[in-house]
């Protein structure tokens, strides 16, 4: 196998405005089809898309024999559902984030996966960004020292009704959509897993799901802070402070991709813009699964980081309801 051939499960907005256009090009990545539950709108899709193939229901992808794998954008409550349907159909299977809607379910769905022979991983995309790698690395050289926090802010403002991210039983939310973000990023920086966590919540009091939420994770020795929102000013930064010196990242999670990113560290020498790419995250991600997939090697991201990503998350709704730290 010289290449892997994909198919996506959903004609989403989030895929034909930020994933489809990096992907083209790829050796060994290779989109052949979309399906979405009308026949007419997968067609129009895959016109404008440019591939071969559409699909007038996920199970008619999934059936066909000449997809190897699949990505799913599907809204958060149906991922673990089509994960195990996938699984079934004997395809591999990149995910969005959140992997599920709790980590019970998570490790369900991954878990049914494995024992398929199938390969799957979450689909956190900016782990493949160079300015993350270069972040991490800058971390473990011990370069800012022992890192004492990481403050995270992430927001968005959108009040339709309509869109999933308002809808609670879609699995809705500012934690859900981009809190996960916050979780997982402090978690590949501090490279452990937090002990406890707090929460503070507001929800809206229309579509019950969460609008401004606040929260901590504790490593023992460090501590991650974040604010994430559904409505307010769009804004994204990433701070990382430790005993001699800090790393800003100033576009953490949808960074461009045709242009570079930059990142600010300073130390006891002084401060220094990085600058790095431009990259195309998804198209990195997308790439080193399908190697993966062709090598016969595991994913660079294990699925069980998918599971550990949402308990930390059902610790901070836990939180939530009980106004304390709650153990992870």
């Amino acid at each position: 196998m010289d290449s892997v051939r994909w198919g996506i499960l959903s004609v989403s907005n989030h895929y034909r405005l930020r994933v489809h256009h990096q992907l083209l090009g790829s050796d060994v990545t290779r989109i052949v089809g979309i399906a979405s539950r009308d026949a007419e709108k997968a067609q129009q899709a895959a016109r404008e898309l440019g591939l071969a193939r559409s699909y007038g229901s996920y199970e008619a992808l999934l059936a066909d024999h000449e997809i190897d794998a699949v990505y799913i954008p599907l809204p958060n409550h149906l991922h673990a559902e089509w994960v195990k349907k996938a699984a079934d159909a004997g395809k591999h299977v990149l995910c969005e984030k959140p992997f599920a809607l709790d980590a019970a379910q998570a490790a369900d769905a991954i878990h049914y996966a494995e024992s398929k022979g199938v390969k799957v991983m979450e689909a956190f995309m900016y782990r493949f960004h160079p300015q993350w790698v270069h972040a991490r690395h800058v971390v473990e050289a011990g370069e800012i020292g022992k890192v004492q926090f990481i403050h995270t802010q992430f927001t968005f403002n959108n009040r339709d009704p309509r869109n999933i991210r308002n809808i609670l039983e879609a699995g809705g939310g500012a934690i859900y959509d981009i809190g996960c973000y916050a979780c997982s990023s402090a978690r590949f920086i501090v490279g452990k897993e937090p002990e406890r966590v707090i929460s503070v919540v507001r929800r809206d009091s229309d579509f019950g799901t969460d609008v401004l939420s606040s929260g901590m994770l504790e490593f023992g020795d460090a501590r991650a802070l974040f604010t994430v929102s559904t409505q307010a000013f769009p804004v994204q930064q990433v701070d990382i402070v430790g005993t001699a010196g800090s790393i800003t990242i100033f576009i953490p999670f949808n960074m461009y991709g045709d242009v570079p990113a930059e990142m600010r560290i300073v130390t006891g020498i002084g401060p220094r813009t990085v600058r790095l790419g431009p990259a195309g995250q998804y198209r990195l991600m997308f790439d080193a699964f399908s190697k993966s997939v062709i090598e016969g090697k595991p994913v660079p991201t294990p699925p069980e980081d998918a599971i550990a990503n949402m308990r930390a998350i059902d610790a901070l709704f836990r939180s939530e309801k009980s106004g304390l730290w709650e153990k992870v």
